[in-house]
């Protein structure tokens, strides 16, 4: 792995202390107390801290198959595997406190979950050299997250190209696109860009509205119904996923299919996409994370890259819109799910 300094691209905020509630995940393989660093059978314990940028579906999926897989790792070799799982509810000042706090605590290793999580987590460890295992960052280079020999981690990074090639083949007249997203989300840019590229060389007009909290999130999938776009693509932007629920009525009502960067907007309402599997993904970073720990970081790659082609259909939706995608078949995976609120 290259090596570097990590330069400090955040100016966290100086902020009174918060009090700041830890939710431990099920608690199998969770060490005794009063004998630190060896386990009631003599195996060595492992403490991690398990941060996620804010709580929405992919996040909490993502969080739940690291600690599932955390206690299975604990039981297959012998050992103890504390851990914690935080949120940062979207806020880079309590997201930094988390971190610090972890440092602070000297666990073995911080698995952040999402762009910003990931980012503030690496100013952290930067002196330490606190291993950081991240999960779900769609753009490493871009986040300046490689080339640092303490940081590695999960990719989902989506092909967008696809995703609009599904929404070119369910409907192929479609003269205009809706791109909505978060100027606040790294994992944003550069899929909004290769959108925007793709859509200029087929000659297809695209409006943007981009948001932040969830009242703008609404005020913008309202705007784009009023723009009258023929169908509307969101990449892995987690402001947006947060505010699913929120919005998938209105395009619904309007005619307008969403497609989106991950499967949890999708099972939120919004029509379909083409990612990886987040339970896959979170398994993964644990086993990276437990390697980090008990082998090093030396031999391990700036980030590796999960497999997609998985088509989700949210068939509600599709009910909804009177939609066939059964074309979607014969491009990948298809799996199909209904709307849940979870």
């Amino acid at each position: 792995m290259k090596k570097h300094t990590l330069k400090k691209f955040f100016a966290l905020t100086a902020a009174a202390a918060l009090a700041l509630t830890l939710t431990s995940c099920a608690q199998e393989g969770s060490g005794n107390s009063d004998t630190p660093g060896v386990s009631p059978s003599g195996g060595e314990t492992y403490t991690v801290a398990v941060i996620q940028q804010m709580d929405h579906p992919s996040l909490d999926e993502i969080a739940q198959a690291v600690c599932a897989r955390l206690d299975e790792i604990a039981a297959e070799n012998g050992v103890t595997i504390q851990y914690t799982t935080t949120s940062g509810q979207g806020d880079q000042t309590i997201l930094g406190q988390l971190a610090d706090q972890a440092i602070a605590d000297e666990v073995d290793v911080i698995i952040p979950i999402a762009t910003t999580a990931a980012q503030v987590a690496a100013v952290s460890a930067e002196e330490t050299k606190t291993p950081v295992v991240y999960a779900a960052i769609s753009d490493p280079e871009t986040a300046k997250l490689t080339g640092l020999d303490y940081v590695t981690g999960t990719s989902d990074a989506l092909n967008t190209e696809f995703i609009l090639d599904m929404m070119f083949a369910q409907d192929p007249d479609i003269q205009t696109v809706g791109l909505l997203y978060s100027l606040s989300e790294p994992n944003s840019a550069t899929p909004i860009a290769q959108a925007k590229e793709y859509l200029e060389e087929k000659n297809i007009a695209y409006v943007e509205q981009t948001a932040n909290t969830n009242d703008e999130v609404v005020a913008a999938a309202a705007a784009l119904v009023g723009a009258g776009v023929d169908a509307v693509f969101t990449p892995t932007d987690n402001v947006i996923a947060a505010a699913e629920l929120a919005i998938f009525e209105t395009f619904n009502a309007a005619g307008i299919p969403h497609y989106t960067g991950a499967d949890s907007f999708v099972r939120n309402g919004a029509f379909a996409t083409c990612g990886v599997n987040y339970t896959d993904l979170g398994k993964r970073t644990a086993d990276l994370a437990y390697e980090a720990i008990t082998q090093g970081m030396d031999a391990m790659e700036d980030y590796y890259l999960m497999e997609g082609g998985i088509i989700t259909v949210n068939t509600d939706t599709a009910a909804a819109l009177d939609a066939d995608y059964s074309m979607f078949a014969d491009m990948g995976q298809l799996v199909e799910v209904t709307t849940t609120t979870d």
